[in-house]
């Protein structure tokens, strides 16, 4: 192509991407056999390599961004700067989510000597990261790193719901031999309030952080929706999935038992105390009997009867 004429260039056409239509290359590409003074090529892992800097719209994501280019597979892209550091962070966030989860799983295990209470605890972790990502969604927010610390201070308020109840059911089950249904449900009734009181206050800590207002709330208002739409749906679900996984944890024989099997159970080690009573005779005294009296009395009944 180098050897053509420079009328060469008016023979290539490129789609405009305003337009849509067909623009020639030389519209905007000239031909030149100057020498310049200075000529070099990028080279990026041996590859030559052109950098771009993009700044995105309001709302849009990068991952939306770069799908939208349309690049040919022969073209190989990445991120560099802050841009690739971003990204990266954004690839370890599962991982890092995942080993806070296990070590508050091993912490409970330790604490609780068991293995299900733990997963009983945790149950309340779901409902609260369905309602912060539903909420995210709905006000269209994307998942970024202020989300993250979000997500992570929901684990650490949402988990206290789980303990007070599952410390209040295994406390009554070893004081009071309550059975493990009546216990969860006593549970339930009394913890309800402690758990309101202790979810409303984040939750009303939050509702400013919604509100847009001074300088940064753009990064403050994700942070406001995942806290707020994360504590209500957990408050609401919390009193019902802990007591269904809290009993179908545990095995068939320690949910049939009841007050009494619980008490006869826990007295049948106990030694057993036996009263010996003797019963007086019922049939009158007779001659031979009182013939066996002692001696000072038969002289004193002799005595009267002189």
């Amino acid at each position: 192509m180098l050897q053509r004429p420079q009328g060469a260039l008016d023979n290539i056409y490129l789609n405009s991407p305003s337009t849509g239509e067909a623009v020639p290359l030389s519209t905007f590409v000239k031909w030149t056999r100057e020498p310049t003074n200075f000529l070099s090529i990028n080279h990026r892992s041996m590859y030559p390599s052109v950098t771009l800097s993009f700044n995105l719209a309001p709302g849009a994501a990068i991952q939306n961004a770069e799908a939208h280019i349309g690049a040919p597979a022969t073209l190989i892209g990445n991120f560099q700067g802050n841009a690739r550091a971003f990204q990266a962070l954004l690839g370890s966030e599962p991982y890092l989510v995942a080993a806070a989860i296990i070590v508050i799983y091993i912490i409970l295990g330790v604490l609780y000597e068991s293995y299900v209470h733990p997963l009983t605890i945790l149950s309340t972790l779901p409902s609260a990261g369905l309602g912060a990502l539903v909420t995210l969604m709905l006000f269209g927010y994307d998942f970024g790193l202020i989300v993250l610390i979000g997500i992570i201070l929901l684990i650490g308020i949402v988990k206290k719901n789980g303990i007070m109840l599952v410390d209040f059911a295994i406390e009554a089950q070893r004081s009071r031999g309550l059975a493990p249904a009546s216990t969860i449900r006593e549970a339930c009734l009394l913890r309800s309030r402690p758990i309101m009181m202790t979810t409303m206050a984040p939750l009303l800590g939050g509702i400013p952080l919604m509100l847009r207002a001074g300088t940064g709330a753009e990064i403050r208002q994700p942070l406001g929706y995942a806290i707020v739409g994360g504590l209500i749906l957990s408050q609401a679900l919390t009193l019902y999935t802990t007591p269904i996984v809290f009993l179908s944890g545990l095995p068939k024989s320690a949910l049939g038992q009841t007050e009494k099997d619980r008490h006869r159970r826990s007295t049948a080690g106990q030694p057993l105390t036996t009263e010996v009573f003797t019963e007086r005779p019922s049939q009158p005294i007779t001659a031979n009997a009182q013939s066996r009296c002692a001696p000072a009395r038969c002289a004193g009944q002799e005595a009267r009867r002189r």
